[in-house]
């Protein structure tokens, strides 16, 4: 089924010809229409034939590879022999262009076909009987899309949404260092300059996720070998583009309170951005939900405690490899991308990182400075506010501070030395402290376990999530994973019809659905004013009311009774 687009596509093979496509509607809209152009039948089915040949989906396109994931401009080769123009990027890479083109000439056809009964609401997700089709518009125009092979294999059962994450993520880390892609089209029309950052920002986040600790909820391993092990029904109690909280009592908070105080006293005048985190939980962020988002994605992934110390057992791992993932001539073969003069950050690289003497976070992927031969320091985009920052990153223990000063305030890195100082000085003592005080207080890897639930909470408008930890939810049956996948898939839908339906209300409005999985286990959502509870409980008894009332209790307790009915 077409879960987001009102549409459903099935693929068919008439008499050894191309797979057609058929489209069928709910909607009467697409039923009248039809149905008055191609009242026959067999009309009807050979004019979808003949668009299937023409949007490239033809016999032999395929590439043998499971997972398509593409990069394309439709303001680029709309003209007849420049249609490679409109290519950003292809995975794989060595998949020859002509069915690059197939496989992009077909997303197009769709995003174009659908646009024409949806024109508010852009393709999302396409369900066809071999392939799942999940489309992201990361900018105007600019649209990544993710081709999955359906398989037999049961561990391939994926939930729509959270493969779209992976396209926002890896749009949102992108922009981030890169800033926006339409800006680089721009700036170098030939295409070279875009295609050549794409390529190997989004060829390091895939391989970026080889090791990961067991309290990362941001991140999977998508890359083992060369296949792409993507989020499925394993992470159903997982959620992506949001970020943990570490809870603490008064005293702690307060604390940290002082702490941030002190340290972006540090900047003087300059208004500046902090983010504070212990081991993989943010402590404090004054930065807008989106950019705490995208820097807790970051940090954990390369900057915490955890994140150095598997990139230092990766490094030793690979001395006297060939070298890494990416080199030069791996670059995809298109010609624009042969030119080897283009200057392109890799912040997403391993082993890159290392904690200074001084306790500042150092890495030389910026380059170096020309006067002192010391690594530059890292810039940034925000996403508010579109300004672009130093970021310096501070490490004591398992404590990160990270401080974000925009770079028109401060005069290059002799300014960023004075700032570093300052921080050395005033902030240095008390990070120590506060480090010790939320060590003492720490529960461990299993301090949000609660006994007998399996849950995930998310707060849809601060983008902040809690979860059963990693380790407690493999204790989970296959069965009441793949039955919660379900769950979550039917609520991704009533929030999607909800959110272009401009007569519904959907955070006003509570949502609760349950669900009796094969093995009796108990499977439970409830959503309200932007909150999702999401819970699983296999030793619930037989009757609904036994686990409701579990659930009254949990929300009670837990969640300050935002859930209860009552």
């Amino acid at each position: 089924m077409i879960a987001r687009s009102n549409l459903v596509e099935r693929h068919r093979d008439y008499q050894g010809h191309s797979p057609a496509l058929t489209f069928f509607s709910p909607t009467p809209l697409l039923s009248t229409w039809t149905d008055a152009a191609f009242a026959d039948t067999n009309k009807r089915k050979y004019f979808l034939e003949d668009l299937g040949f023409k949007m490239g989906f033809t016999p032999g396109s395929d590439a043998g590879e499971p997972v398509n994931l593409c990069v394309f401009d439709l303001r680029r080769g709309q003209t007849e022999g420049q249609e490679l123009d409109k290519i950003l990027f292809f995975y794989p890479k060595d998949v020859s262009l002509s069915t690059q083109l197939s496989v992009i000439g077909l997303s197009e056809g769709l995003i174009t076909f659908t646009r024409i009964f949806s024109p508010n609401a852009p393709c999302e997700v396409i369900e066809a009987e071999m392939h799942s089709h999940v489309f992201y518009e990361a900018e105007p125009d600019i649209w990544m899309v993710l081709i999955v092979e359906k398989h037999d294999d049961s561990d391939k059962i994926w939930r729509m949404d959270s493969l779209r994450e992976v396209l926002k993520e890896v749009h949102s880390l992108f922009v981030m260092f890169n800033g926006s892609i339409r800006a680089l089209v721009d700036k170098e029309p030939t295409g070279g300059l875009v295609r050549t950052h794409l390529y190997f920002f989004i060829m390091d986040f895939l391989k970026a996720f080889e090791k990961r600790s067991t309290l990362e909820f941001c991140c999977w391993d998508f890359s083992a070998g060369k296949k792409l092990h993507l989020p499925n029904f394993h992470d159903s109690l997982k959620e992506r583009g949001t970020f943990q909280l570490l809870t603490m009592g008064r005293e702690a908070a307060l604390e940290v309170e002082s702490l941030v105080r002190v340290i972006e006293s540090c900047a003087g005048d300059t208004k500046c951005f902090t983010m504070v985190l212990f081991q993989d939980l943010v402590v404090s962020s004054n930065l807008s939900p989106v950019d705490s988002v995208n820097l807790f994605v970051y940090a954990t992934l390369r900057l915490t405690p955890h994140a150095l110390s598997a990139a230092s057992s990766w490094s030793y791992s690979h001395r006297g490899s060939a070298g890494p993932f990416i080199e030069n001539s791996d670059v995809h073969d298109v010609s624009s991308l042969r030119n080897g003069s283009y200057s392109v950050l890799r912040p997403l690289q391993r082993g890159k990182w290392f904690k200074g003497e001084d306790g500042f976070l150092l890495t030389d992927i910026w380059g170096l400075d020309v006067n002192s031969s010391a690594p530059k320091s890292p810039v940034m985009w925000l996403n508010q506010t579109e300004e672009k920052m130093y970021m310096l990153a501070f490490q004591h223990r398992g404590l990160t501070a990270i401080v974000l000063i925009p770079v028109s305030s401060v005069v290059g890195e002799q300014g960023i030395s004075r700032v570093k100082q300052r921080i050395l000085e005033t902030a240095s003592v008390k990070i120590s402290k506060v480090e010790e005080k939320l060590s003492r207080a720490w529960g461990g890897e299993n301090a949000y376990h609660v006994s007998g639930y399996r849950y995930l909470l998310v707060d849809g408008d601060t983008c902040v999530s809690r979860a059963t930890p990693p380790g407690k939810v493999t204790t989970l049956t296959k069965e009441s994973l793949v039955a919660m996948n379900k769950l979550r898939e039917e609520v991704d839908l009533e929030k999607s019809g909800a959110k272009w339906n401009s007569s519904s209300s959907f955070c006003e409005n509570n949502l609760e659905m349950c669900l009796r999985a094969r093995n009796n286990a108990w499977l439970i959502a409830r959503l309200t004013g932007g909150k999702e509870l999401y819970m699983v409980l296999e030793k619930a008894n037989e009757t609904l009311l036994y686990a409701s009332e579990a659930v009254e209790k949990f929300s009670e307790r837990y969640c300050d009774g935002t859930f209860s009915l009552n």
